[in-house]
């Protein structure tokens, strides 16, 4: 997470995932319609890592009777969300912290979008189950993230950086992220992601997204 308090790191943020991330802007669209199937025109969501405000941004301008309540660690983060939210922020209140910082709902929904590859597994057990216990019952809860089957690892990853050099990533900028994702994420496969959703008691976990090295679930309180 030390990335997001350089200055310049924060600033270039907005421009990278659409580059690095295949079909950014369709998942986060597919996200807000997950929730919207069963959550209320007047939701409450909660956003776990909503430093930069790109999801925070889209699910407001697509759900405009929804609030939001996001969570993130980085301060610098969420001082970039509130610039991008621009006159949209009056409807988030942003808590600098982990998932303890969110309030205890209930929740109509929850998105977590590539944030939980940066957190090791017990630790994103954990968060998972907070996550839960702040959700009404049946609600949405839509993750996305790294998700890479462990002996196909290096082969996505090449993957991965290939794709944000064809979009215009420069491409020792692209190797070097693909070198620093490999040494120092703690990246699941797909089934491990999806018995951690199961454990922290979600049902009809399902998949609705796959872009090379990452992948997607909805799942229900």
């Amino acid at each position: 997470m030390d990335a997001f308090s350089d200055p310049q790191a924060v600033a270039r943020y907005a421009d990278n995932p659409p580059r690095m991330v295949p079909g950014y802007a369709d998942m986060q669209r597919m996200a807000m319609l997950l929730l919207a199937e069963r959550a209320p025109d007047d939701a409450q969501v909660l956003v776990l890592g909503a430093g930069g405000g790109l999801e925070l941004k889209v699910l407001a301008e697509g759900q405009p009777g929804w609030s939001f309540v996001g969570v993130d660690p980085s301060a610098s983060m969420l001082d970039l969300a509130r610039l991008t939210l621009g006159g949209l922020v009056n409807r988030a209140r942003l808590h600098e912290g982990l998932i303890d910082s969110a309030p205890e709902g209930p929740f109509d929904g929850a998105t977590c979008i590539l944030t939980l590859h940066l957190i090791e597994r017990q630790e994103r057990a954990r968060t998972l189950q907070e996550v839960r216990r702040r959700l009404k019952p049946g609600a949405p809860f839509v993750v996305a993230h790294f998700s890479i089957p462990q002996d196909e690892r290096d082969l996505w990853l090449s993957r991965y950086a290939a794709f944000a050099t064809a979009s215009g990533i420069d491409r020792s900028q692209a190797e070097s992220a693909k070198t620093g994702i490999g040494e120092r994420l703690p990246i699941l496969s797909p089934e491990e992601d999806k018995a951690l959703l199961q454990e922290a008691g979600f049902t009809g976990v399902s998949l609705f997204y796959a872009g090379f090295a990452f992948r997607g679930w909805v799942a229900w309180a």
